[in-house]
């Protein structure tokens, strides 16, 4: 294979036209998916009505993506995206961690607490619409009205069908809004899960690697009525063993990419949101694996939670590594400079959309003043991962009902967004939802939030004194876990439904503690909404009309959590810092085996050994654009058959984040081959293999 110098790839790859970028660049809209030019790239010959079926046979699994594998409402997905319900399922006597989870029937298929399933259905443009609603309009005052038109619309479309959910998602950072509509289920019952140790096989050492030895994959069963789905419309298992070069398409919901950010904009995620991010989840790690080496339980408690603090981690660690490397930093400067010279050179142009690159470069040194206030005390900046409470349930459970409180006696177009009537539901959804809560490792959380609150806004911020009084994060983390009754769904039902009148009667001390800091926390969002999100919401939406014109409409946009379609080829690759084939196989990861942690093999693995075929492959590496999110993503051939699931990619890819670069850019999928031969030869799950069609 040819190696491409990183600065010519991130170059050819970045903000440029379709007809200037690799071939197997970009996470794709269903609406705007270029058929003509994937199947000139890989010789395939898909059609809308291929795309329509690949469509409607991805789901959507809270934070991960799954498809559809049998008519009767069977998905598969990664297990470490049913590791929280696997969590909640299990207790210190019955771990499904350990030993697995393999229901017999049915009948013992159990619901995951707060598991939601959404399949996107239609996509609606309302650009327009929602350009209209903020024209002429600046500041707080343009965000509150974009915000509310989009709330108007998503009612408009959905109103109270429970079975449905309405989005108005933003695209090219504000060029285009779309309206998505989604089917919902919300009785998601877990039908399958390996070991852990099956699936983590490695460790945080193999995370965001390759070769990688692990059967990430698990399935949920879709329900609705009390009975399984219909789903006539799903992927058809294909476990034959895949071959090197082969095309395949993901289909999946990506998080969230930045390749369309300025450099100035890169240059605030390098130097202030990934060191600050960085740091507090380092801590938040040691501190957590601290309290779990006090006890076994404490071990039970926080195992699924340190995995996912770690994977932030390292994640995070990846993508600063290529906000530093020169030369793939050199390649985004240059595209840069190509797209502001196409400007420049159309007279018309370059008036009509001004200068939308020193817009936001104004905007910067405020962003960097105010995002470790907003980000600690409020959230939902979009660009880092830290948030309020430290991660705690119980934190997040009595801001939704404080806030929501607050929010339901005004009019639903003059709300917080997240408290529109349109989106109501899913509140209802995530805190009415029956999980166990762990006070001990509650108050890790509160008191290594608040501790890092104080340190990083300083003792002598007025906000900081809000938070704390006169008491230290050890003495107010402990009184507000310790008092509260929030891990009691009853009453978080009975405070919901009595609104305001029942939140200030409550004697709750989280409750009281969350009415208390209101005019703090608000302030600062009120501030970045104003000094930040609705000058940086403008200035994206004349780059994205710029955008528009110097390029035409062959671009795609940054990932924003909703369905792409990515294609690539079955491939290793060969390039300093990551070069091997294309294959691991079972074989391969009982060589690799130790017998100590993390490469010690799950008992009832290792016990089928002589069961197993040792050549089956088990994990693969895929050429696609992925990122975050496309976790359990269906990996699908030219027929329309799924051949794998995406589950990680490698520490270089990262950097996919803000551009692409396919000398480097590899997904890690675990075989449909190697799911078959884990349910038929390891867990006994005959029923399932059965149901997916496999002789």
């Amino acid at each position: 294979m040819r190696y491409l110098a990183p600065s010519l790839a991130v170059l050819a790859l970045s903000l440029a036209a379709a007809s200037t970028a690799r071939a197997e660049e970009g996470m794709w809209t269903f609406d705007n998916f270029p058929i003509a030019r994937a199947n000139a790239t890989l010789g395939t010959h898909i059609d809308q009505a291929w795309l329509d079926r690949v469509r409607l046979s991805s789901v959507k699994f809270g934070g991960c993506s799954a498809g559809i594998v049998s008519a009767e409402g069977l998905v598969m997905t990664n297990n470490h995206c049913v590791s929280s319900c696997v969590a909640n399922l299990s207790t210190q006597a019955i771990n499904y961690a350990e030993t697995g989870f393999t229901p017999r029937s049915r009948e013992e298929e159990l619901k995951c607490p707060g598991g939601s399933a959404e399949i996107l259905t239609d996509i609606a443009d309302v650009t327009d619409r929602m350009h209209r609603a903020g024209e002429g309009l600046s500041g707080q005052a343009f965000t509150q009205a974009r915000d509310a038109e989009a709330g108007r619309i998503e009612s408009e479309a959905c109103g109270g069908d429970a079975g449905k959910r309405c989005q108005v998602v933003s695209l090219y950072r504000g060029g285009q809004f779309k309206l998505y509509t989604y089917k919902k289920y919300t009785d998601v019952r877990l039908a399958f899960a390996p070991e852990d140790r099956a699936a983590t096989f490695g460790g945080d050492l193999d995370n965001f690697s390759f070769p990688r030895f692990a059967i990430d994959a698990a399935f949920i069963r879709l329900y609705e009525g009390g009975q399984p789905a219909v789903t006539p419309t799903h992927f058809t298992w294909n476990a034959n063993q895949p071959v090197e070069g082969t095309p395949v398409f993901v289909s999946g919901s990506p998080g969230s990419t930045q390749r369309l950010l300025t450099q100035d904009q890169l240059m605030t995620i390098r130097d202030v949101v990934l060191p600050m991010d960085q740091l507090l989840a380092s801590e938040l790690r040691g501190r957590m694996i601290r309290f779990s080496e006090e006890s076994e339980e404490n071990a039970f408690i926080a195992m699924d939670p340190i995995s996912s603090v770690e994977n932030t981690y390292k994640r995070g660690r990846g993508r600063m590594a290529a906000l530093v490397d020169p030369a793939f930093m050199a390649g985004r400067a240059e595209a840069e400079v190509d797209f502001r010279q196409r400007v420049a050179a159309d007279a018309a142009l370059a008036a009509r959309v001004g200068d939308p690159w020193g817009d936001l470069a104004a905007v910067q040194p405020v962003m960097r003043e105010l995002y470790p206030a907003v980000a600690l005390l409020e959230g939902g900046t979009g660009v880092g991962t830290t948030s309020p409470g430290g991660g705690s349930q119980l934190f997040s459970w009595a801001r939704t009902l404080v806030r929501g409180a607050q929010e339901r006696d005004k009019p639903s177009d003059e709300r917080l967004p997240e408290y529109a009537d349109s989106r109501l539901a899913s509140v209802q959804s995530g805190l009415f939802a029956e999980r166990p809560v762990y006070p001990s490792l509650e108050q890790v959380r509160m008191e290594w939030w608040l501790s890092k609150t104080r340190e990083w806004l300083t003792v002598d911020d007025p906000r900081v004194r809000g938070l704390l009084g006169d008491e230290s994060p050890e003495q107010l983390s402990a009184r507000l876990i310790e008092g509260t009754s929030l891990a009691d769904p009853a009453v978080r039902r009975a405070l919901w439904a009595g609104g305001m009148a029942a939140i200030e009667a409550s004697d709750d001390p989280l409750i009281r503690y969350l009415l208390s800091i209101q005019d703090e926390t608000r302030a600062v969002r009120s501030d970045w909404e104003t000094r930040v999100e609705s000058l940086t919401a403008r200035a994206s939406e004349q780059l994205a009309a710029a955008r528009f014109a110097a390029y035409g409409d062959a671009v795609y946009p940054d990932a924003t959590g909703t369905l792409r379609l990515t294609y690539g080829r079955i491939e290793g690759t060969d390039v300093p810092g990551q070069r091997w084939g294309a294959f691991t196989t079972f074989n391969g990861l009982w060589d690799r085996a130790t017998g100590a942690a993390p490469f010690d093999v799950a008992p009832k693995l290792l016990a089928a050994r002589d069961r197993i075929d040792g050549e089956t492959v088990l994990n693969m590496a895929v050429s696609s654009d992925t990122i975050g999110g496309s976790s359990g993503s269906p990996v699908v051939n030219a027929a329309g058959e799924i051949v794998g699931a995406n589950f990680d990619s490698t520490v270089l890819s990262q950097r996919n984040a803000y551009g692409y670069d396919r000398n480097v850019n590899r997904s890690v999928i675990v075989t449909t081959g190697a799911v078959t031969t884990a349910l038929r030869d390891v867990y006994g799950m005959g029923r399932l293999v059965a149901e997916l069609g496999v002789e």
